[in-house]
């Protein structure tokens, strides 16, 4: 039997590599638009972050999660992310 391989992602507030079904995954789209990719399966580029405030927090902070978005995160997107951070 083969053992199927479990993607990682790296997440930008802890920095620690996780599965990625345990991740919420923020994408921006061709057209610079926002959003979060709960399925993982949106066209764009990805960043990810744990569901945990803590790191959300922290990735917003430091600025990783624009920095690998290459764009700025408005305040809006910023609640959104923690709602489903909340909701688990």
């Amino acid at each position: 039997m083969k053992v199927k391989k479990i993607p990682l992602r790296m997440c930008t507030g802890c920095m620690e590599m996780k599965p990625k079904k345990e991740l919420i995954r923020v994408v921006k789209s061709k057209d610079d638009e926002l959003s979060i990719d709960l399925v993982g399966k949106k066209p764009g580029r990805g960043a990810y972050v744990c569901r945990n405030v803590e790191c959300l927090e922290k990735s917003f902070k430091t600025k990783r999660l624009s920095r690998n978005l290459e764009t700025s995160i408005s305040q809006e997107i910023y609640d959104d992310l923690r709602k489903a951070v909340e909701l688990g």
